[in-house]
C-alpha cells in the first residue's frame, strides 16, 4: 500500500512537472504573429555551380473572407535571368551599387526555376504555374508567377504545397549572390505573396500584393515559421536567420545545418570557408559575427555598435523579440551584399584597416539592425511605403549615432575635424534639392526621375526629427512605444502611424503651437512642398512724445515740456517675416533688445508675409527664426536671422558647405544600406 501510494504520488508529481514544463515551453514558443506563411525547406549548395537546389513545403492559410482560385509567388532571382527584366532595365543594366553584370560570364547570371508543384493529393500543378507582370506588363520579367488552383481555397482553410526548385545565385552586385566562395543567399526561394482582402490599404476587393522585383524597392511578406535544412561542403562556415538546432556530418564531405526561425517574414543565410565567427551576448540575445580574416580586429566595432542599437531600441521603442542576431562582414568582392537586412540577420561592411575615426562599420550596423524593427517586426510594405522603413530607420540611426558617439564625432572622429552641432540639418539641405520630385508616400519604383533615396530616407528622417523637437523627446518616444506595441507583427500603414501620432501628440502640439498636427503630417508625407522661412528685416522707429495738451479732470491743461510725464514707449519696433516655401509650420521667433531683454513669440507660419510689432523702451538689435533649430525641414538656414550688428557668418556658411560635402560622402555609402 505504501509502495502504491509512493508510486501514485510520484506519478502525479511527474505529470504535474511535465505539464508545467510543457506550459513553459508553450509560453516560450507562443506565436507572436498570425503565422500565415510557413516553410519547411531542405536545400543543397553546389559551391562550384553556384546553385542552391532542393524542395520546400509551404503551408499557407487563407485568413481572408474570400474564396481564392489562385496564389501568387515571388521568384526574385529571375531579375538576373536576362537583360530585359524590370530590375535590370531600371538599374541601368545592373549597375545598382557601382558594379554591373558581366554579360559574357555565364556564372554572373541567376534565376529561380520551379520544376514541380504538388498538393497533398500528389497532384502535379506545374502546368498551372505561369509568369505574370502586375506592375508594368514587361513580358521579359519573370519575378512574379501565378498558380491556378485545381480547387478553390475557402476562407480559414490552409493549403499545403510541395515545391521543387533550383536557384542559380548571380555574381554579387545587388544584395544576393556569390563572390568566389562567399555566398549571401537572400530572396532565394519561391516565396508566396501577401493576399489583402477588402478594406486593407483601401482595397475595394481582395487582391494579391505581389510586386515585381524593382531596382528601387525591397520586400513585403507574411509572417510564419521557417524550418530550414542547409547542406554545404563541410569546410564552409554558415550563418543564418533563426536558431541553429543541430549540425550533422553528411556524405561526400558535406554537412547539414538545421535552423528554426519563428514569427519571421523571410529567411536568409550566408556561408564561406573563410569566416571567423566571433560570438557575444546582450542580455539573453546571442550575437554571432561572421568576420573576414583580414577584418578580424574590427569585430569589436560591430559588436559594440550592435549592443548599443539593441539597448537603444529596447529602451525607446520596445523589446527585441528574438534570441539571436547574426552580423555578416562581406569580403571586398562581395560588398554588393553589404548593408542589407533580414530578420535576425544583417550584413554590414568595412575595409581593411579602416580607422576607428571613420565610423562606417558602426553606422551601417546600427542602421541595418534598426530594420529588424521597421522591416522585420512592424513589417511595413517596403514596395509601397518605403519611407516607413527607410525613413523611420534613418531617423533612429541619426539619434543613436549622435547620442552614442557625440554630435561632434558621430560619423567622423578625428582631432583635426569635428562635426557641427547641426549634423542632422545637413540631411535637410541634401533632401531639398529633389524635394519636388514626388511625395514620400509613393510606390518606390515610381520615382522615375530619381529621388527614391531622398524621399524614402532623408526627407522622412528630417520631418520626424522636426516633429521630435517640436513635441519633445518624451512625447515622441511615447509615440514610438505606442506604435510598436500596437502594430508589431501586423503590417501597419502610413495611416496607422499617423493615427498614433495624432492620438499621442496632438494635444501637446496644438497647445504649444495652436495648430493642427494633421496639417504637419499631411504636408510632410503626402505633398512635395518645400519649407523656407526668411527673416526679411527689423526696424526701430523712435516715437516722439506729445508735449502738447494733457487732460486732467476732463480739462485740457498746458504743461511745460520739462514738467510733462515721460512717455511709456520710446520705440515702435517691427520684425518682418516672409514665407518663401509652400510648406507651412508654426515657427518660433526670438527677438533680442539692446538692453539685453529677449522675447520669444510663435507665428503660425501661414501668411506669405507677417509683421510682429513691439512697443518698447529699447531697440531691437537682432531676431532669429526657430532659435532652437526645431524646424529641420527649413531648407535655408542662412536667411533665418537678422541683426543690426555687423554679420560674421562667412565662416559658418563655409562650415555648412563643408558638412554638406561630408554628408554626400556618406550618401555614397548609403547605397549599401
Amino acid at each position: 500500500m505504501k509502495k502504491f501510494s509512493f508510486c501514485l504520488v510520484f506519478t502525479i508529481l511527474f505529470v504535474f512537472l511535465q505539464s508545467a514544463n510543457s506550459q513553459t515551453i508553450n509560453n516560450k514558443n507562443k506565436a507572436l504573429s498570425e503565422r500565415i506563411a510557413n516553410y519547411d525547406i531542405s536545400v543543397k549548395l553546389d559551391s562550384e555551380a553556384k546553385t542552391v537546389s532542393g524542395e520546400l513545403t509551404l503551408n499557407w492559410k487563407n485568413t481572408s473572407p474570400d474564396t481564392l482560385n489562385e496564389l501568387h509567388f515571388h521568384l526574385y532571382l529571375n531579375a538576373f535571368k536576362n537583360t530585359q527584366s524590370t530590375f535590370m532595365q531600371e538599374s541601368g543594366g545592373g549597375a545598382l551599387r557601382g558594379v554591373g553584370m558581366d554579360k559574357n560570364d555565364v556564372l554572373s547570371w541567376g534565376y529561380c526555376q520551379v520544376s514541380s508543384i504538388t498538393n497533398t493529393k500528389k497532384e502535379e500543378l506545374i502546368n498551372s504555374f505561369s509568369y505574370i507582370q502586375p506592375d508594368n506588363k514587361n513580358t521579359h520579367d519573370q519575378t512574379v508567377a501565378k498558380l491556378m488552383l485545381n480547387q478553390p481555397l475557402n476562407p480559414c482553410e490552409t493549403i499545403e504545397l510541395k515545391i521543387k526548385f533550383e536557384t542559380k545565385l548571380p555574381k554579387i552586385f545587388a544584395r544576393s549572390g556569390f563572390a568566389d566562395n562567399y555566398f549571401l543567399v537572400g530572396q532565394w526561394f519561391p516565396k508566396i505573396g501577401v493576399y489583402e482582402h477588402s478594406g486593407i490599404r483601401g482595397a475595394k476587393n481582395g487582391q494579391w500584393n505581389c510586386h515585381q522585383y524593382h531596382a528601387s524597392s525591397e520586400f513585403y511578406a507574411d509572417f510564419g515559421v521557417y524550418k530550414v535544412d542547409i547542406n554545404v561542403p563541410s569546410e564552409f562556415i554558415v550563418g543564418a536567420t533563426g536558431i541553429l538546432l543541430n549540425e550533422k556530418t553528411g556524405s561526400e564531405g558535406t554537412k547539414t545545418l538545421s535552423y528554426l526561425a519563428e514569427d519571421v517574414l523571410d529567411f536568409a543565410w550566408t556561408c564561406s570557408p573563410k569566416f571567423k565567427v566571433i560570438e557575444s551576448e546582450w542580455n539573453d540575445v546571442k550575437i554571432s559575427v561572421m568576420m573576414q580574416p583580414d577584418h578580424l580586429k574590427q569585430a569589436d566595432r560591430y559588436i559594440e555598435s550592435l549592443k548599443i542599437a539593441l539597448e537603444y531600441f529596447t529602451e525607446h521603442v520596445g523589446p527585441y523579440p528574438y534570441k539571436h542576431v547574426t552580423v555578416v562582414d562581406p569580403p571586398l568582392k562581395g560588398m554588393g551584399s553589404a548593408g542589407m537586412e533580414y530578420p535576425m540577420f544583417i550584413t554590414a561592411g568595412t575595409l581593411w584597416k579602416l580607422p576607428d575615426g571613420l565610423r562606417f562599420p558602426e553606422n551601417v550596423t546600427i542602421h541595418e539592425f534598426g530594420h529588424n524593427y521597421f522591416m522585420a517586426i512592424l513589417a511595413t510594405n517596403e514596395f509601397e511605403e518605403a519611407w516607413m522603413d527607410e525613413g523611420m530607420n534613418t531617423y533612429f540611426e541619426t539619434r543613436i549615432m549622435d547620442e552614442s558617439y557625440g554630435v561632434h564625432s558621430a560619423w567622423i572622429d578625428f582631432d583635426f575635424y569635428k562635426q557641427g552641432d547641426l549634423e542632422s540639418k545637413i540631411t535637410g539641405y541634401n533632401y531639398s534639392e529633389k524635394n519636388k520630385i514626388a511625395p514620400s508616400n509613393q510606390f518606390s519604383w515610381l520615382y522615375t526621375s530619381g529621388g527614391y533615396g531622398m524621399m524614402s530616407y532623408n526627407k522622412p528622417a528630417v520631418f520626424l526629427s522636426t516633429l521630435d523637437k517640436m513635441l519633445g523627446r518624451e512625447t515622441m518616444d511615447n509615440i514610438w512605444k505606442t506604435y510598436y506595441k500596437r502594430w508589431k507583427f501586423k503590417h501597419p500603414s502610413t495611416k496607422d502611424f499617423c493615427d498614433i501620432v495624432k492620438e499621442v501628440g496632438a494635444i501637446k502640439y496644438e497647445k504649444l503651437y495652436q495648430s493642427n498636427i494633421k496639417d504637419f503630417l499631411y504636408q510632410s508625407i503626402y505633398t512635395t512642398r518645400v519649407c523656407d522661412y526668411k527673416l526679411n528685416s527689423i526696424s526701430n522707429t523712435k516715437i516722439e512724445p506729445d508735449y502738447g495738451l494733457y487732460k486732467k479732470d476732463g480739462k485740457n491743461l498746458n504743461i511745460r515740456k520739462e514738467d510733462a510725464p515721460q512717455p511709456k514707449f520710446k520705440y515702435l519696433s517691427k520684425v518682418n517675416l516672409l514665407r518663401l516655401g509652400e510648406f507651412t509650420v508654426p515657427v518660433e521667433i526670438k527677438v533680442t533688445f539692446a538692453n539685453g531683454e529677449e522675447k520669444t513669440t510663435v507665428w503660425d507660419g501661414k501668411e506669405r508675409a507677417h509683421i510682429i510689432k513691439f512697443n518698447t523702451d529699447s531697440k531691437i538689435i537682432s531676431a532669429q527664426i526657430d532659435p532652437d533649430y526645431k524646424n529641420i525641414l527649413d531648407i535655408n538656414l542662412s536667411n533665418n536671422s537678422y541683426t543690426l550688428k555687423p554679420k560674421k557668418s562667412g565662416l559658418w556658411k563655409l562650415t555648412v558647405k563643408f558638412l554638406f560635402a561630408i554628408q554626400n560622402v556618406f550618401q555614397f555609402f548609403s547605397a549599401f544600406i
